[in-house]
């Protein structure tokens, strides 16, 4: 299967993933070269950072959009520090929780921030 590489850097700019609308620009770059059938190597070379709401935005949605089988055999993150690495994998589980009932969630929320 065709591969595209897509480099995080040059989608943001600069080396700080911080901004949850760049995430969101790397998702959709994702989500259609998914639709595309073809996977994707995402490089996270020349990036100093990354915030769990730029990866939320930018893999965690994947979760709603496509199979967790699908996207671990399509996607692979390459060049990213184990720091951030830790954070996109609790990103992921979290994704993984919410998405198979996102309605339970947002209600489990609301009921913990009115405590």
């Amino acid at each position: 299967m065709e591969k595209k590489i897509i480099n995080v850097f040059n989608i943001v700019g600069n080396s700080y993933c911080v901004d949850a609308n760049d995430g969101q620009k790397v998702f959709a770059l994702i989500s259609k070269t998914f639709k595309e059938n073809k996977n994707v190597e995402l490089s996270f070379q020349n990036i100093d950072m990354s915030t769990a709401a730029f990866l939320n935005s930018a893999i965690g949605q994947l979760y709603r959009d496509f199979d967790e089988m699908e996207i671990v055999n399509r996607l692979i993150v390459v060049d990213m520090s184990e720091e951030d690495k830790n954070l996109l994998k609790r990103v992921i589980s979290s994704a993984k929780i919410y998405y198979k009932n996102p309605e339970k969630m947002e209600q489990s929320i609301k009921e913990i921030l009115a405590e």
